[in-house]
């Protein structure tokens, strides 16, 4: 399934995408409201009732595609995942770490698939890293690899947009990462029985429709499985909270390509859909 956050009519509400459809979930996600993260926590129970669900029905290009899920409990992200990224970071004089580098983005920085991305007032360097997203499914602590996919509940689009003055202040990076709006991800969550295997996807960035990132998942340096196991080691995860697994080579900062007012940044991976932001300049309060 392709599950969604959308909005029509005024109302925001939980559904699935089927071809160019979209199939109201308010019904069989009964108790859920348009919360995706309290949907993802019933879903072993309510999945019969969601895959069979057919109306209420609505053109695709009628609704308006929020967040796939914007209350989650955790947004993680692991920076030079890929190995030309890390190159190029090293490259760069930044520092490589030869174990798993994770940070937060606040859950605030979260904004739709479509949605404009605010060019802050405080900072000129601000750069797109397009990613795939991974949501859990299921609570749970020291999960070993071989475990890790039955934790998850699906895969979606993401783009770490990064303040990069602000990231290099502080070894968290999480300042220059959690800016308003800085979080698109969508356009849907696609259920992890639709993606046979997610190191085996393509992963793409264009600016103004020129291509200028492109990688396969197969290049990640520690896998998905990898990642769940690390970070459950430390802290328990629980439906809902999303990660980033990495970014390839070709980050703005490399060529100093920084987004300007009108940028226009469209991240696909195959399969999963694409999501597609314009940056505007920050609204004078």
């Amino acid at each position: 399934m392709k599950l969604i956050r959308f909005t029509v009519g005024g109302r925001t509400r939980l559904g699935k995408v089927v071809g160019d459809s979209v199939v109201d979930l308010t019904d069989a996600a009964e108790g859920c409201g348009n919360s995706m993260r309290s949907l993802l926590s019933a879903l072993p129970t309510l999945r019969a009732a969601l895959e069979a669900a057919n109306s209420p029905l609505y053109a695709l290009a009628d609704v308006v595609l929020e967040a796939p899920i914007d209350d989650p409990q955790k947004f993680l992200a692991i920076g030079m995942n890929y190995k030309a990224h890390a190159e190029e970071a090293a490259s760069a004089g930044i520092h490589v770490p030869d174990t798993q580098l994770w940070f937060n983005k606040q859950v605030s920085c979260i904004t739709g698939p479509f949605s404009p991305v605010i060019l802050p007032r405080e900072s000129k360097q601000i750069d797109y890293e397009a990613e795939m997203g991974v949501v859990i499914g299921t609570r749970c602590r020291h999960v070993s690899r071989q475990e890790a996919p039955g934790v998850i509940a699906g895969y979606f689009v993401g783009n770490d947009v990064s303040v990069r003055d602000w990231q290099f202040r502080s070894p968290t990076f999480t300042l220059g990462k959690s800016f308003d709006t800085h979080g698109p991800i969508g356009p849907w969550i696609t259920t992890a029985d639709e993606v046979p295997d997610p190191h085996d996807l393509t992963l793409t960035l264009a600016l103004n429709g020129e291509e200028r990132q492109r990688t396969s998942t197969r290049d990640m340096i520690y896998d998905i499985f990898e990642q769940i196991s690390y970070l459950s080691t430390v802290m328990t995860l629980e439906p809902g909270d999303i990660l980033l697994t990495g970014t390839p080579a070709n980050v703005g900062i490399a060529t100093q390509t920084f987004m300007q007012p009108g940028d226009i940044v469209r991240v696909e991976v195959t399969g999963l859909g694409a999501i597609e932001n314009m940056f505007i300049p920050e609204p004078v309060a």
